[in-house]
Formats: C-alpha cells, sequence, structure tokens
C-alpha cells in the first residue's frame, strides 16, 4: 500500500478509505504518513476494493492506475480445450491448461476421477479402449480469445463469471465454436425470414425425413455468430440416415435439405457467403457434411446474428421456418 506524507496530501486523510479505518488512522498520527486512497489508484473500484462497474469488467493498467472497465455491448470468446485425458497403457493422464496434474488408472476411470460434463464416463472409456497410447481426448473448456482482448476464463469460473446460460450453451457446440457471453442494452432486429416445406418422398421414408428435418432446425435454432466469427449448429443434435444408392456409402441424412434451404435463403438475404457444406442447388446439404456441425456460416456483417428455426406439421407435411436476427445496440 502507497503512503505519502500527510503534509503534502492532508486530505487524503479524511478520505472513507483512511477516516474510517482505525488503523489507518493511527498510523498517519504516529508516522505522519497517510495511506493513498483506494480512488487515487483506481478506476471502477469502491473503498473496499469492491468493483462498481455494471456486468463483467476487465482489469486494465493505465499509466499509473489499476482501472476496472465497463464490459463492451457484446462480448464474446471461444469455446477451446482446457484439459485433456492422454491415454496410456495402464491409465490416463489428466492435463490442464498444459500441465500434468494428476494420473487415473483405468480401472478407476469414473465421475469421481475425470471430468465428464462434455463427454459421458462411458463415451471416455470406449475411447480409452481404442485409442492408442499418446492419444487424448479433450475433456473440459475454457473460455479464449476474449473479443475485447482479456485473458481466458477456466472451466471453474464460467458459470461464476458469465452465468449458467453460457456454460449450457458450450455444452451443446462444437470446440472452437464463438459464445456470446454477455450482451447489455441491445434489441434484435428482424434482417430475414423464410418458409420450407418437405414434401413426400416416400423412397427414403417420410418419417424419418420429418425426424431429420427436425433435428436441423433443433441444431440451428438460437445459434448466435458475433461479427467475423464462423459458426456451426449444435453437435449434440442427431440425425437418421436413410438407404440411398446414389450416397457415399449407401446412405444420406434425408429430410436435411428444406431446413438447410430455409437456414440458406435468410443467411444469404443478410448479405453473408453461401454456407460451408452447402450448395446453390435444390438438394442444399452437400454429401460428407454432416448437417449441423458440418454446415458453417460466417456473419461478415458488423454486428452478431442470432438464427431462429422451428418446425410445424408432421410428416411430409412438415413446414420449416427459418429467421435472423440482428442485435444491434439500443
Amino acid at each position: 500500500m502507497r503512503s505519502v506524507p500527510i503534509m503534502l496530501h492532508p486530505d487524503y486523510i479524511l478520505d472513507e478509505f483512511n477516516y474510517l479505518n482505525p488503523s489507518n488512522l493511527l498510523q498517519a498520527v504516529l508516522t505522519g504518513a497517510v495511506h493513498v486512497p483506494i480512488s487515487e489508484m483506481t478506476e471502477g473500484v469502491d473503498a473496499s476494493g469492491r468493483s462498481t462497474v455494471s456486468g463483467p469488467g476487465s482489469l486494465r493498467v493505465q499509466g499509473e492506475r489499476l482501472v476496472v472497465e465497463e464490459p463492451p455491448t457484446f462480448l464474446w470468446a471461444y469455446k477451446t480445450p482446457y484439459t485433456y485425458g492422454v491415454k496410456r497403457n495402464d491409465g490416463m493422464e489428466i492435463v490442464e491448461n498444459g500441465k500434468r496434474v494428476r494420473f487415473v488408472p483405468e480401472g478407476s476411470i469414473s465421475n469421481s476421477t475425470v471430468p465428464h460434463r462434455y463427454r459421458s464416463i462411458e463415451r471416455i472409456k470406449r475411447w480409452y479402449r481404442r485409442a492408442d497410447e499418446g492419444d487424448r481426448i479433450a475433456l473440459d473448456y475454457q473460455l479464449s480469445n476474449f473479443s475485447d482482448g482479456r485473458l481466458p476464463v477456466p472451466p471453474g469460473m464460467i458459470e461464476k463469471l458469465f452465468g449458467n446460460t453460457v456454460l449450457e450453451y458450450m455444452e451443446n457446440y462444437p470446440s472452437g465454436s464463438p459464445v456470446m457471453v454477455y450482451t447489455d442494452n441491445s434489441r434484435r432486429s428482424l434482417v430475414s425470414s423464410a418458409v420450407s416445406y418437405l414434401g413426400s418422398y416416400p423412397q427414403y421414408d417420410d418419417k424419418r425425413r420429418a425426424f431429420n428435418a427436425r433435428a436441423f432446425a433443433s441444431a440451428w435454432n438460437g445459434t448466435i455468430i458475433p461479427p467475423g466469427s464462423e459458426a456451426s449448429g449444435k453437435e449434440t443434435v442427431r440425425f437418421t440416415a436413410s438407404r440411398d444408392p446414389e450416397a457415399p456409402g449407401g446412405y444420406a441424412s434425408h429430410g436435411s435439405c428444406p431446413p438447410a434451404r430455409a437456414l440458406r435463403a435468410i443467411v444469404t438475404s443478410a448479405g453473408m457467403p453461401l454456407p460451408r457444406g452447402m450448395t446453390w442447388e435444390f438438394h442444399a446439404v452437400l454429401f460428407g457434411f454432416n448437417p449441423a456441425t458440418g454446415i458453417r456460416v460466417r456473419n461478415t456483417g458488423k454486428y452478431p446474428v442470432l438464427i431462429e428455426m422451428w418446425t410445424t406439421g408432421s410428416g411430409a407435411n412438415t413446414r420449416i421456418y427459418a429467421r435472423l436476427y440482428r442485435l444491434e445496440p439500443a
């Protein structure tokens, strides 16, 4: 704690940082030196050292002062691996942020020894049985590469700083996805909308096609893409395959193309490029691309965008609706 002669700054003794602290007052009387008030060394911090800014502020050094800056209207980061499991012949090494933190014997791999928020223990064990020595699997994720340049946030601090909604979003989207962690005083502006119809192609099983159409809408509904970023749909949504002799491998996720056409329409109508993994044709999804995680939409605008998708009806009568909103400062 910095101190200065009381003769140079007698006003400091009246600051609540010193005036309300008996030990600070006693030191000033006995030594002739008074503590420099927090308000003189910081900005955005009260006398007790607590932040006074609204939202998740960031700490900066400006000259000789520590400044807690207000968060921007839109703050986003990216989901990146933080904790890995590394396959060893007799167990698994747990590596956090590049450092080995513990070793888990093969027979002890369980919910109590291995992070399992993003992958079930059954899936981790299955990976272990099939993996080779030295292979690794991502077990937990951090938020990094923040849009305002702040430091990465480790897994254990995400919910505390940004809330459970952000954590749930991370659980649904693939590694590398952009994640909007904070918005303040913003509004939604409808940019484009589209509707598509499933129709009947009984040779591909209309029930399966309707299932895939609903899955596509679910995978993309609620996806937020910050400016200059690229994003896919959710990785937690599954599709079903129908037999198709013309498809590579003999199967395809038929029913994905009608909702893909709706997604393509709202994205390109907003001035963004054709999503990766799609074509301009009637069959909008390229073979070999997962309709959720294989398709990627790039936001070339200056504000974040939100995708909404939903369905009505059933079977061949399924209708797919899509909307694209621009998130703007209010």
